[in-house]
């Protein structure tokens, strides 16, 4: 399963997102522009010592992320997509999830951008809140619907029997493992 933050602004919420991918085998992207620096203690310390364990994906924008996500599954990107906004749709504990599936989340000030809310109506996927409640923290949401589209999908949670081994290469931090599958196309 794939874990997709479209130009997040808090390193916190993206270590976190970090720190969870790592512990379930996920992967992560972080769409540009990026409110922060891959650099940033905040994001490294939100992390801990598991950046190693990331799976971690640089992507200029939005088209490249889909073009690379394309290459992940024989499945069309377009039918893996679940789309999370606070705006409607289908709530996460109604909707179905197969393992191949592509989790993306917003931005924590603006959520999604409109083109792709737009071009993905019918994969929108919300977690209830009450009124009043503009929306939730992202590193929260994420956590609750990557648990629980991973488990809706069928797929193995990892067994934790309480034991802790150190990660080797713990020094590294998130700018030692990002890749970039597609370079970035800059005038």
């Amino acid at each position: 399963m794939d874990v997709v933050l479209v130009a997040p602004e808090i390193p916190h919420n993206s270590g976190c997102a970090g720190r969870l991918t790592a512990a379930l085998g996920a992967r992560l992207h972080l769409i540009e522009p990026l409110g922060f620096s891959l650099e940033d203690r905040y994001l490294k310390r939100a992390g801990l010592d598991y950046w190693p364990l990331v799976d971690l994906r640089i992507h200029a924008d939005w088209d490249h992320a889909l073009q690379h996500l394309q290459t992940t599954s024989a499945r069309p990107v377009h039918e893996r997509l679940k789309c999370f906004s606070a705006r409607g749709g289908q709530s996460l504990f109604q909707a179905s999830f197969a393992p191949d599936d592509i989790l993306v989340f917003g931005s924590e000030s603006r959520g999604l951008p409109p083109e792709i809310l737009e071009d993905t109506r019918l994969q929108r996927v919300y977690l209830p809140i009450r009124a009043g409640v503009r929306s939730l923290n992202l590193a929260n949401t994420v956590a609750v619907a990557l648990y629980t589209a991973m488990d809706r999908a069928g797929a193995d949670l990892p067994d934790n029997d309480g034991r802790y081994e150190p990660v080797e290469g713990s020094g590294q931090g998130p700018v030692d493992v990002a890749q970039n599958p597609v370079p970035p196309q800059r005038p």
